[in-house]
């Protein structure tokens, strides 16, 4: 994006009540006139091949169900006995990926007996107080802007690249694409030709492509640590490609191939949205059910990984006083929560066509 017409158009903005112009030379300048349509112009295409061609003008308009209220937070507890099917699920799928993702990077525990300290998150175990951190993640370079992906929940290759997303720690968009063919598969085909995913976007370097393999090697030589701080061996159940893609292949299979189509009554214009934000991590048993109907739903999304070991456990700590994944921040209605099912069903109330009563 050019920073130039960016920084005019905001101080131009900024500047209109206080009666002054930024010229492009850094200087102010008298009153203000209205903003140069060309400067506008400029700043608009900047945002468009940012943020691609389907960038909206507004979002659309949606609406809380009559008399919500936001569930309190029940960490780790089974709130409805029909939710324990889908968590045997997912733990038989975790234990096929062999809990990779569960922690970040580098992994390694701080303190058994940490002080309580505000904003900070520690694990609390009977008489212990756990905290945990990366021991190679803290010098490692973060993107400036969130990687942009397209894919879809039940692709075993793209379960390989989300993977890696959380074992580095990173903040990731993700772009649902149910089985290749729907939801944001239409933009990646106009803007490749093709509706192969995963498709990468790093925004920050310019740089897209195709082929997990590819993503993955991108990702830890442009966002992991020094290679000589770990054992690149231990990436194995990641690189290893065709254990990889059977092993994610079989949970696939186990969560019945869930977020691999698009719900017959999302609303066609779920992709126009702004992005929802989701705190959680890949493996989570928890915080599966809740990508599930995102990508059914195609919602694009923000993920904010929270492994094990993840310093956005503390930042969530310091936003909401607490630890508790998945949580869903949507800035389509202002709503922030936890509770899977809950969430679940709020999505369901919000982004899906509802049947005509008469």
């Amino acid at each position: 994006m050019k920073v130039s017409s960016v920084a005019l158009l905001l101080s131009n903005v900024f500047s209109q009540s206080a009666g002054f112009t930024l010229l492009s030379n850094g200087h102010f300048y008298g009153s203000t006139s209205s903003i140069s349509s060309a400067l506008k112009a400029s700043f608009l295409n900047d945002i468009k091949d940012n943020f691609g061609k389907n960038f909206p003008s507004s979002s659309p308009k949606v609406e809380l169900p009559p008399n919500f209220k936001v569930p309190e937070p029940k960490p780790l507890t089974v709130t409805r006995s029909s939710d324990i099917p889908s968590l045997l699920k997912s733990s038989v799928a975790l234990g096929l990926r062999l809990a990779t993702g569960v922690f970040v990077l580098g992994w390694k525990i701080d303190s058994l007996f940490a002080e309580p300290e505000e904003g900070k998150y520690a694990l609390k175990l009977g008489p212990l107080r756990l905290r945990d951190a990366s021991a190679v993640l803290k010098e490692a370079p973060r993107p400036g802007q969130p990687l942009i992906i397209y894919e879809y929940e039940a692709s075993p290759f793209c379960r390989r690249v989300r993977e890696v997303v959380n074992l580095l720690d990173l903040t990731v968009e993700y772009r649902p694409c149910p089985g290749a063919t729907t939801g944001f598969s239409n933009e990646l085909f106009e803007r490749t030709g093709r509706r192969t995913v995963p498709y990468m976007v790093d925004p920050n370097t310019g740089t897209e492509m195709f082929e997990s393999d590819d993503q993955i090697a991108y990702m830890l030589d442009n966002y992991g640590p020094d290679k000589g701080t770990y054992d690149e061996k231990s990436l194995w159940p990641i690189t290893f490609k065709t254990f990889s893609v059977a092993s994610s292949g079989f949970a696939s299979i186990v969560r019945d191939f869930a977020g691999s189509r698009r719900q017959p009554n999302a609303r066609s214009d779920n992709e126009k949205m702004i992005p929802l934000e989701l705190w959680g991590y890949e493996c989570s048993p928890f915080v599966r059910p809740v990508r599930e109907k995102l990508g059914s739903l195609c919602l694009s999304h923000k993920m904010v990984s929270c492994s094990r070991g993840s310093a956005n456990r503390d930042k969530m700590v310091e936003k909401t006083g607490r630890f508790q994944v998945p949580f869903l921040v949507d800035p389509n209605t202002g709503i922030e929560m936890y509770e899977s099912a809950e969430i679940c069903e709020y999505l369901d109330s919000v982004y899906t066509i509802k049947e005509s009563t008469t």
